[in-house]
């Protein structure tokens, strides 16, 4: 008989449907019974794995059937639920990003800290449904590739003994890595029951990827690297991505179709689309945007669509470009809310240190300057939108020229804050990590380099380096915070920001709370 591997997660919702997606031990039909609206999908079939995506029409406690026996709800836990979203759009969004899957004994919890994620999870079963968020954004790292746990890499040794060694190589791998991740009991109720969204960033596939074209063809040389790419980008596709798009972007995107009409596995097809993704990255958008009542949702792909040439980097590649251009620009929207990975605004002082850091490493003051430069971009991380200074800038006036409030929310940076545009509407919300935080040591490091003595000479760097002053002025207003956490954005009259952190399992508290002037 087959059986839930993976799910079921609640994904894509509007205000008349809503997208299940799961992963199955066996080929079966799904079916999903919401009341009295329900759906079926027969699975596809992709490297001996098995997987489905099931629309209903309607809201509700859902149950899930494979061949017609039922699965879910699992006894002991509360039902899960599809809640439809109102004409309003969803009033509570809740953010972060950087989670990772160990176990949650006294050591890991010593190293990694308490998973609030988890314990929000824990929180909700008890919590009354008005209270539940209404969508659930992952910016990044969902699943670090380059950084497995000790169960994965036991998992990598008992099935090869080639390289990587203690990175994931294939897409077995990554179907574990996304089954460890994502079946835990309290993150597998959260997610079959709040609504998500997602988007990759570096540990989804490696460390730094696409940081440079320096970066990029070293990477090319390692043996084991082509095969790595295209699992990961296979599997975002299969876990991730698929579950963001409506069922409309499904039809017409095509994939799936090719994948549901394969005789037998469509692996081999999965394999060629990833394949030509990494190659010609402005062949395929992982980007995507969605209305939801008067807000806009724009989430951006700030990694594979990456134009890295040198004198011309871009964080978004021409075509790209012209597609968000068009949904900044559209008519309809109130306020837009942006989901990017990496964070648009830093803190001052290493915004310029990172755009003096590329004109060098392009030649600026010499080749052997351009060579430290690109050592130390990638030693430090020096990658984000001002790394990719042109992008910042023409963004930067796009978003003042729309006139409309503007909410940016991203991670990466292991620490959470707000900052303000000054005399525009425009704020940057970062919450990282979920459950991956900075020792001491580093914490004080990134105190030390990216508030203060960044902020002292970052500046005066970037004009011996004659970088044009940026395009707007903006400062952190709240934070930084270090502590593991999950933040949730408030959409009324009065919008505000709240990131809460977790001391003991199940024991959400709030770290801060700021204020949105729209």
């Amino acid at each position: 008989m087959p059986e839930l591997v993976v799910g079921p997660l609640l994904r894509y919702v509007d205000e008349v449907r809503a997208s299940i997606w799961v992963e199955t031990s066996e080929p079966c039909e799904v079916t999903v019974e919401a009341g009295r609206a329900g759906g079926s999908a027969r699975t596809f079939t992709v490297h001996g794995h098995h997987y489905a995506v099931v629309d209903v029409a309607g809201g509700g406690a859902y149950e899930v059937r494979l061949d017609g026996e039922r699965v879910w709800p699992i006894p002991g836990q509360p039902p899960s639920r599809i809640r439809l979203l109102g004409p309003a759009g969803p009033r509570k969004v809740m953010f972060g990003s950087c989670r990772t899957s160990v176990p949650h004994d006294a050591l890991h919890t010593i190293s990694h800290g308490v998973d609030v994620l988890r314990s929000y999870g824990l929180r909700l079963k008890e919590a009354a449904e008005e209270d539940w968020p209404d969508l659930l954004l992952l910016l990044g790292d969902q699943v670090y590739a380059d950084e497995p746990s000790a169960e994965m890499l036991d998992f990598i040794a008992a099935r090869r003994d080639g390289e990587p060694k203690k990175e994931i190589a294939d897409f077995e791998e990554y179907a574990e890595l996304y089954r460890v991740a994502w079946t835990e009991p309290e993150i597998r109720w959260l997610l079959s029951t709040v609504p998500s969204a997602m988007i990759f960033d570096d540990h989804d596939l490696r460390d730094d990827w696409n940081t440079s074209a320096d970066w990029r063809a070293k990477m090319a040389e390692v043996e084991w690297w082509p095969r790595r790419v295209v699992a990961g980008l296979g599997a975002y596709w299969i876990y991730q991505h698929l579950g963001n798009l409506s069922p409309a972007e499904r039809d017409a995107d095509g994939l799936l179709g090719k994948l549901c009409a394969a005789e037998g596995d469509g692996g081999e097809i999965l394999d060629a689309f990833a394949e030509h993704a990494d190659a010609v990255p402005a062949d395929s958008r992982w980007s995507y945007a969605r209305d939801l009542g008067a807000t806009r949702l724009i989430m951006l792909d700030t990694r594979c669509s990456r134009r890295l040439t040198p004198g011309d980097r871009r964080m978004i590649d021409p075509v790209e470009w012209e597609w968000l251009t068009e949904q900044l620009e559209r008519d309809g929207a109130e306020r837009l809310v942006i989901g990017s990975s990496i964070p648009f605004l830093l803190p001052a002082g290493i915004h310029h240190v990172q755009t003096w850091n590329e004109v060098l490493a392009q030649g600026a003051w010499g080749k052997g300057v351009a060579r430290l430069s690109e050592l130390l971009r990638q030693g430090i991380d020096l990658e984000h939108w001002s790394a990719f200074r042109r992008s910042f800038e023409d963004l930067a006036r796009l978003l003042v020229r729309t006139g409309k409030p503007v909410i940016i929310l991203s991670g990466d940076v292991h620490y959470s804050y707000a900052a303000k545009v000054r005399r525009h509407p425009i704020h940057q919300l970062v919450c990282s990590p979920i459950r991956n935080p900075l020792s001491r040591t580093l914490r004080l490091a990134n105190i030390v380099a990216q508030f203060g003595v960044a902020t002292l000479i970052g500046g005066g760097l970037a004009r011996l380096a004659r970088v044009p002053r940026p395009p707007i002025r903006w400062r952190i207003t709240d934070g930084p915070w270090f502590s593991n956490a999950i933040a949730t954005l408030t959409l009324d009259e009065a919008p505000s920001a709240r990131w809460d952190t977790a001391t003991t399992v199940g024991g959400v508290t709030e770290m801060a709370e700021v204020r949105l002037t729209v």
